[in-house]
């Protein structure tokens, strides 16, 4: 009991902060002030329009940028991980606004924050390096077109149309503007874009998005342009942490929409600090360190308001690209969005939805890496097909099922090339000493079989229908000492074709059995049947010679002279069989 309290609270530690996580934030921390400022400013724009986007307004966005940044940020597993609504969040989140209003988007928030919280106890971070990469290109398309769409009512100044499909509400929201267009709101949208992705290309490190946005705003106020929709009132300041939200009643109705919120908090949170893992030189995070952050903030972001956080892929790579060493980068970014949560929010409420709208197209054009794309076409037609795939399931369904079908597609594709390197090829018999007729004789005969590869359920029918399929003969030796790996399926299959041989009245006698391949033989009932007499063989040579025994017993060939030796009964099986000549 004790040693089980004693790892337990090991593994609790292993995932709080230390004394190393203090030491780096001492190293440089002007140069980390000034890129969590340049991240804030990033993030400030990003953070009210994925608080738009989500459905529970600019406020629940600077709540979760805010809380959920500095959490992430001190307890997360990566030095350099900015944190904070996501649009890829936000698409799993529009639809559970229609289906159970704000509050239910809260409780899924908290939810999602106690399953990565479990996720990382578990240790479950690692397997994020199992996802393919034409998944994860697949899933960021998808997301990228989401949120594209997801920007055309504001971008067209028009509200928001009834409906769940992202297609049918875009759709819905140009045939409106059509009606009656009016060309203030998508000038705005255009012009924050186009100063947005144009400025990224001349100087990357100027903040244009939040310069855009301050110069759309001085615009319509200065005009007094009234299609310029503002965002509305915000408060100043977070509001007071609550649980009044949560309704244990519905916990069981919104199991499945946290599910699907965890699952992508803990891919797209890994795969952005993945990210900046690739942009630095010795920084490498603790992807279940990582998932624990994650987790608390997401269980603490909801009792202020705020939306279920990942972590940010742009906003992480604003924060390295400007120098961030340390958490304190990302810690001084949550403050400063803080700051001016309760110094600016009057001015801050005078933004127009169009320029958000403009801002989150840029976001998303920006998401997508043409060049990736290009390799991941170019690469194979599987891992085409796959990228294609995913993102199709992300804009027609969600993001869950998205990476869920890419994953299978992936696993099937990768299971059928393994099959098809798999081989069963008759070979020769090797003639050792007996005679030239004596070896014609034996090849009539006997009829060896080498399996090379993995006798598995993708690939063992095939095998065994050629084996069932083998020629009139009397003995069949099968030479497995290359198989790969055999399952369950695979042992069974043998089993079947090796009694059908022997209903057929041919023999089957193996070599080079290994012993992980007995075992599994053995479970199903099969290796009795591949021993003659009892007997298994290491090599082919002592499987041909128990041969001939046989067909001289059977009294289909001649008796051997007294001087040749008989077969011995080896029952070692574990040696590997000789090389193929």
């Amino acid at each position: 009991m004790t040693t089980g309290c004693s790892r337990a609270w090991t593994r609790i530690g292993s995932l709080l902060p230390g004394r190393a996580d203090l030491a780096e934030t001492r190293r440089d921390p002007r140069r980390d002030l000034l890129a969590g400022l340049t991240v804030a400013i990033v993030a400030l724009p990003l953070a009210l329009g994925f608080g738009v986007s989500s459905g529970l307004g600019a406020a629940a966005g600077l709540a979760t940028a805010v809380v959920a940044g500095a959490l992430a940020a001190v307890f997360g597993g990566s030095n350099l991980q900015v944190s904070g609504p996501t649009g890829a969040m936000t698409v799993v989140l529009v639809p559970i606004v229609g289906a159970y209003g704000p509050t239910g988007v809260l409780t899924v928030g908290l939810m999602a924050g106690v399953m990565l919280v479990a996720l990382a106890a578990l240790r479950a971070g690692r397997y994020m390096q199992y996802v393919p990469a034409p998944v994860v290109e697949g899933f960021t398309l998808g997301i990228a077109c989401v949120i594209g769409l997801q920007q055309i009512p504001n971008a067209l100044g028009v509200p928001a149309p009834d409906g769940d499909r992202v297609l049918v509400v875009a759709w819905r929201a140009v045939e409106a503007f059509a009606t009656s267009p009016n060309w203030t709101a998508p000038a705005f949208a255009a012009g924050v874009a186009v100063v947005m992705l144009a400025g990224a290309r001349w100087r990357p490190t100027v903040p244009f998005s939040l310069l855009a946005v301050v110069a759309a705003t001085v615009i319509a106020q200065v005009a007094g342009l009234d299609a310029a929709k503002p965002i509305g009132d915000l408060p100043s300041g977070l509001p007071a942490p609550s649980l009044s939200f949560l309704h244990l009643g519905s916990l069981g109705s919104l199991l499945a929409p946290a599910v699907a919120v965890a699952a992508l908090a803990a891919l797209e949170s890994l795969l952005s600090a993945s990210v900046a893992d690739g942009m630095t030189v010795g920084h490498r995070h603790d992807p279940d360190r990582e998932l624990f952050g994650q987790g608390l903030a997401n269980i603490a972001a909801p009792l202020f308001g705020g939306v279920p956080a990942t972590g940010a892929i742009a906003r992480t790579a604003v924060n390295v690209r400007t120098g961030a060493g340390s958490r304190l980068a990302a810690l001084t970014h949550a403050a400063i969005l803080a700051v001016i949560v309760f110094a600016a929010a009057p001015l801050v409420s005078r933004i127009p939805l169009a320029a958000l709208a403009g801002v989150l197209l840029a976001t998303a054009v920006r998401m997508v890496e043409t060049g990736s794309l290009r390799a991941m076409a170019k690469a194979t037609r599987s891992d085409a097909l796959i990228l294609v795939l995913t993102a199709a399931a992300t804009l027609a369904l969600d993001l869950v099922y998205a990476v869920i079908i890419g994953l299978a597609a992936a696993g099937a594709l990768a299971l059928r090339a393994v099959a098809r390197q798999a081989r069963f090829d008759q070979v020769p018999l090797d003639r050792g000493d007996h005679s030239a007729e004596e070896h014609a004789l034996l090849a009539e005969h006997i009829v060896a079989y080498r399996i090379d590869g993995p006798l598995f359920f993708a690939a063992a029918h095939r095998f065994l229908l050629e084996l069932t399929g083998v020629a009139d003969v009397r003995v069949v030796i099968l030479r497995m000492s290359r198989v790969s790996t055999m399952d369950a399926t695979g042992a069974l299959l043998l089993k079947d074709a090796v009694e059908k041989l022997h209903r057929r009245g041919i023999a089957v006698m193996t070599s080079g059995i290994r012993p992980g391949q007995r075992q599994v033989l053995d479970s199903v009932g099969a290796l009795d049947l591949l021993r003659l007499d009892g007997r298994e063989y290491a090599g082919t040579p002592e499987a041909i010679r128990a041969a001939r025994d046989h067909l001289e017993m059977a009294g289909v060939l001649p008796a051997v002279p007294a001087q040749r030796p008989r077969t011995a009964s080896p029952k070692t099986a574990d040696v590997s069989e000789e090389p193929v000549r």
